[in-house]
C-alpha cells in the first residue's frame, strides 16, 4: 500500500505530490510550521491526509513547547494551532485534527508535560491507523454500489494519496477490484493542479487498475455515448443537508451525471462531515494563485497580463448526489437525517 505520510522519530515525513508522477521523493517536516506549509504548498492534500498531517503536526509543535506548567504550554499549542489551521481553509479535517488534539490535551492536562507530548504523539499516530480503517470500510460500503464489468469516471485525486492510505473514492475502486469485480476507470485530469492526470494515473497504475486519462470536458461526451456506469467522488467538506465541497469541477462532473441518468456517489468518512452547516452556502471556498492557472510546470500558458481566477473547490448541491458513503454506512436522501443517524 501506498505510504503518502509516515510519523517517524521526530519527523513527518510525506511524499511530495507537487513532484508526482516524475519523482517520488519524501519531505520530511520537523516543525508544525514545516507541516502547515506542506498541507498549504500542497505537497500533501486531501483532506484526510491533510487531517492525518495536521494531527502529527500539532504534536511536532507541542514537542518545540519549553514551557513546564500546563496553562504556559497550552497558551502556546494554541497559538500554534491556530496558525496551523489557516493553511488552507476548505478541508474541514484540518479544523477536526486540531480540534481533537486540543481536546486531547484538555483531557490529559493532569500529566506531566514530558508524559502529555508523548500522549499527543499517540493520539496522532491513532488518527493515521483510523483513517486507513476508514477508509476499507467506506470501500467495502461502496463496493456494494459497484457492478461488475463498471466503468467508473471519478474527478480529482480521493486515492491513497489523499488519505493516510487505500483512498476514499479510489478506495471504493480497490475494494470493488478487491471483491473480483472487472473494474475500468475513466480519471479526469482535474485542472488547474492536474492531481487526476498526475496522481490517480499514477496509483492506479501502481496498482494494476485499468485506468484511461481524459480532460475535464470530455466526460460529458463519454456520458452521452453510455460509457460511463458511475461516478464517484471524494468531498472535502459536506454541509449537513448532504451539500458537498470538493475539487473544482466537482459540480460540472454532477450536473452531467443528472443530465445523462448516471449514479453520482460521494465517498468520504465521517470527519469530513460539518454539520454546524446547514448548507453548503456558508463552506469557505479557497482562492489559490492564478499562476496555477496561468501556467503549467512552470510555464507560461497565457499572454502577460491576463488575469485568471481560482476558486479550488465548488460545492455540489444535494440534489445533485445520489448517496454519500461514509465509514459508517450509506446515506441518501433526505440527507440532513441519514447523514445525522450515521454520525452518531
Amino acid at each position: 500500500m501506498i505510504k503518502t505520510i509516515e510519523y517517524l522519530d521526530g519527523v513527518v515525513r510525506m511524499i511530495d505530490q507537487t513532484k508526482l508522477p516524475a519523482e517520488k521523493i519524501f519531505v520530511d517536516c520537523r516543525t508544525i510550521e514545516e507541516v502547515g506549509d506542506a498541507i498549504k504548498t500542497m505537497v500533501i492534500r486531501g483532506a484526510p491526509a491533510i487531517g492525518v498531517a495536521a494531527a502529527m503536526g500539532v504534536s511536532l509543535g507541542a514537542d518545540s513547547i519549553g514551557a513546564t506548567n500546563f496553562d504556559e504550554f497550552y497558551r502556546e499549542l494554541e497559538q500554534k494551532c491556530d496558525l496551523l489551521a489557516q493553511s488552507r481553509p476548505t478541508a474541514v479535517n484540518l479544523a477536526w485534527a486540531i480540534s481533537r488534539m486540543k481536546q486531547v490535551t484538555q483531557n490529559n492536562k493532569s500529566l506531566p508535560i514530558a508524559e502529555l507530548k508523548l500522549r499527543l504523539k499517540e493520539e496522532a499516530l491513532t488518527v493515521l491507523t483510523e483513517d486507513i480503517a476508514t477508509n476499507q470500510s467506506m470501500g467495502k460500503h461502496g463496493q456494494t454500489l459497484v457492478k461488475d464489468d463498471s466503468v467508473i469516471l471519478t474527478h480529482c485525486n480521493a486515492g491513497a494519496l489523499a488519505t493516510a492510505g487505500f483512498g476514499t473514492a479510489l478506495g471504493v475502486v480497490r475494494a470493488a477490484v478487491n471483491a473480483g469485480k472487472n473494474i475500468r476507470v475513466l480519471a479526469n485530469e482535474t485542472r488547474p493542479f492536474l492531481q487526476g492526470a498526475r496522481l490517480t494515473t499514477w496509483e492506479l497504475k501502481e496498482d494494476n487498475i485499468p485506468v484511461k486519462l481524459i480532460t475535464d470536458n470530455m466526460c460529458g461526451f463519454f456520458m452521452n455515448k453510455k460509457e460511463i456506469d458511475l461516478v464517484v467522488v471524494g468531498a472535502d467538506r459536506i454541509a449537513a443537508n448532504g451539500d458537498v465541497a470538493n475539487k473544482i469541477g466537482t459540480y460540472m462532473v454532477a450536473v452531467l451525471a443528472k443530465e445523462n441518468n448516471i449514479p453520482f456517489y460521494v465517498a468520504a468518512p465521517i470527519s469530513t462531515l460539518d454539520l454546524s452547516l446547514p448548507s453548503g452556502v456558508k463552506i469557505p471556498i479557497e482562492e489559490r494563485s492564478s499562476d496555477e492557472v496561468t501556467k503549467i510546470n512552470q510555464k507560461k500558458i497565457s499572454p502577460e497580463g491576463i488575469e485568471a481566477a481560482h476558486p479550488a473547490f465548488d460545492i455540489t448541491p444535494n440534489h445533485l448526489i445520489s448517496a454519500i458513503i461514509t465509514e459508517n454506512g450509506i446515506a441518501r436522501a433526505p440527507f440532513k437525517e441519514s447523514l445525522k443517524a450515521l454520525a452518531h
